[in-house]
């Protein structure tokens, strides 16, 4: 079953194929044009004929020779017409002028076919990398959790613009060069069959030589993906850290690391090129052996006079036959370039594959206002087998602050995750003002709630933009208006530019506070009526911590608060505290029931100093 490896390599081409299909049109006029080109360059090496039968054939009556092929005795009568109503050079200025007319047409037409080729290939590059980054936006968040950013970047960069250059760079050789092949070999066969039948069982020979060749190709270009996305890690996790490496002196550590890694890819690059580089030369050489074969086979025929081959007939077989070299050597280029680019299609495809865990529901009821409650009724949640929640039942009445809290794994941000869905609990259900979170539309449902991070997230733009962020009709003044209730616009119009001024890559032009106050800005101009707080002043200075609670507080009002807490002290006056421990409820109440209650709220308290 030696076609079964290549049946399995254009499965996995599907989406490229699906892309295509979009493109019909441009195909079908690539197709004609390539068609036209292909046309005019066999006629233009045809035009040999006439012009050898002009210099080698011509008799002392001006007549040049015939033969008994009937497209040497169309070219003889026509010549023989041409000199007779003038002379031999005027026959041989006509040749010489259809030569050019045809190279002219045909370059034309393939200029042409690049003109409609390079827009569709841009085009499939683009929708793969738009539809890899939109399945990205997609995929539940514990997706990434088990993913390094760096491969998910490399895949993104690297993966596509491999396919880019091994796949699609070489989508005109799955049409042109097999239309140029097939068509020569046409004419050829018309020419000599005998001959074309000795190409024909040739070629078996070269496909299967060059196709041991890339067929390890695979193999090696999964190692490059793999120590390329190790890299972009790598890299990452260096300028992220910077800091901790130079404090703990591991810069050799570092070094010596990246320097292994990309050893290693240097080997696998290596490899691949030069197993990718040997697919052309070796298939040259196999064009030229059976060109000789050819040289050998047909000049016994013009020699021995048989089925009316003569010299000039048989050169201009010999130039027909050269022109499907390179065409030759192209698919074989194409074929490896396509094992190649199969291991970084499939990199991207166990992305694009990913099931998306918290599917959208589109149709479904639009959440316009939240008026009750929120309700999580036996509430369970496991991931890869490990159980994260166990029957979990809570009520939070709107208006109403409800804080978490409970050791490191516990539970709190998974639970706090699932009210806007960015995980779907595993059994039990959660209802928003009665109805199930997953009958409404997921768009609606986070319209409706807004989050404050322990981890401050932030993008390199404005101030404005940053706290604006999802709010396009937002004013100047909003956005003002926003900062103030954070305790933000004092030190944002310190600032050389005010609002205007860029924060740098996350925020790094900012101070942890400064940090803080602007997503709370932002939670602020969104005004939801539903707030998660994780754990948003843990991370803080005494100073930052008392304006970013402060700025909390102010957010918090006429609101319903879902808030995980590290630093009790923050959550004293919360409307009920639940205590979560190993996934499962422990205590709940509020602070004074609990520390009346002398459990486990009471010695987190105590370890804490709180008093």
């Amino acid at each position: 079953m030696p076609f079964l490896p290549e049946l399995y390599i254009m499965k996995q081409y599907s989406r490229v194929f699906t892309y295509l299909g979009k493109y019909k049109s441009s195909i079908a006029w690539y197709v004609v044009t390539i068609f036209l080109s292909i046309l005019f360059s066999i006629v233009s090496i045809g035009m040999l004929l006439p012009f050898m039968q002009l210099i080698f054939g011509v008799q002392s009556t001006g007549v040049p020779k015939t033969t008994s092929n009937p497209l040497v005795t169309y070219v003889t009568d026509q010549l023989s017409n041409l000199i007779s109503n003038g002379s031999v050079y005027h026959a041989l200025g006509v040749v010489c002028i259809l030569i050019i007319i045809s190279i002219f047409l045909k370059n034309l037409f393939l200029y042409l076919s690049y003109r409609i080729m390079g827009p569709l290939k841009n085009g499939i590059v683009t929708r793969f990398r738009v539809d890899l980054f939109d399945k990205i936006l997609k995929l539940p968040i514990g997706y990434f959790t088990e993913q390094r950013k760096g491969d998910l970047t490399s895949r993104i960069i690297n993966d596509v613009a491999e396919v880019e250059g091994s796949v699609v760079g070489t989508l005109e050789g799955w049409i042109k060069d097999p239309m140029a092949i097939i068509i020569n070999l046409g004419v050829l066969f018309y020419i000599s069959p005998q001959l074309t039948g000795f190409i024909l069982l040739s070629l078996p020979l070269m496909g299967l030589v060059i196709g041991r060749v890339s067929r390890s190709l695979k193999k090696d270009s999964s190692k490059v993906a793999q120590k390329g996305g190790e890299t972009i890690s790598l890299i990452d996790e260096t300028l992220g850290g910077l800091r901790v490496i130079k404090a703990f002196n591991v810069e050799s550590l570092l070094r010596m690391k990246f320097f292994n890694i990309s050893d290693d890819l240097l080997v696998a690059r290596n490899k691949i090129g030069f197993k990718r580089d040997l697919a052309s030369p070796m298939s040259e050489m196999m064009g030229v052996a059976i060109f000789a074969g050819i040289l050998w086979f047909g000049g016994r025929l013009v020699l021995s006079g048989e089925l009316g081959l003569n010299g000039a007939l048989f050169l201009t077989y010999m130039g027909l036959f050269y022109n499907i070299i390179d065409p030759a050597k192209s698919i074989s280029t194409a074929f490896s370039n396509m094992r190649k680019g199969a291991a970084a299609i499939g990199r991207i495809e166990e992305v694009m594959s990913a099931p998306v865990m918290v599917d959208d529901n589109p149709n479904g009821k639009k959440l316009d206002s939240f008026t009750h409650s929120i309700e999580f009724r036996n509430v369970g949640f496991r991931y890869d087998d490990v159980v994260i929640l166990k029957d979990i039942s809570l009520t939070v009445q709107k208006g109403k602050t409800v804080a978490l809290v409970g050791s490191s794994g516990a539970g709190k941000s998974t639970l706090a995750d699932l009210v806007p869905r960015f995980h779907d609990a595993s059994s039990g259900e959660i209802l928003v003002d009665g109805v199930n979170i997953r009958d409404y539309s997921l768009y609606s449902l986070r319209t409706q709630i807004s989050i404050v991070t322990q981890e401050p997230i932030l993008f390199n733009d404005t101030i404005a933009n940053n706290i604006a962020l999802g709010m396009n009709n937002a004013t100047q003044a909003d956005i003002e208006q926003a900062a103030k209730v954070a305790n933000a616009h004092h030190f944002i119009v310190q600032k050389e530019n005010g609002y205007d001024t860029n924060i740098g890559d996350r925020g790094s032009k900012l101070s942890g506070g400064e940090r803080q106050r602007l997503t709370i800005a932002r939670a602020v101009l969104k005004n939801p009526p539903i707030l998660i707080l994780d754990e948003a002043t843990s991370s803080l200075d005494t100073e930052s911590e008392r304006l970013v609670q402060d700025a909390i507080n102010n957010l918090m009002t006429n609101r319903t608060s879902l808030v995980i807490a590290h630093r009790l002290s923050t959550i004293r006056h919360a409307d009920e505290i639940i205590v979560l421990q190993k996934g499962e409820i422990v205590e709940r109440g509020t602070h004074d029931s609990l520390i009346a209650h002398n459990g486990f709220y009471k010695r987190l308290v105590d370890m804490q100093e709180v008093k």
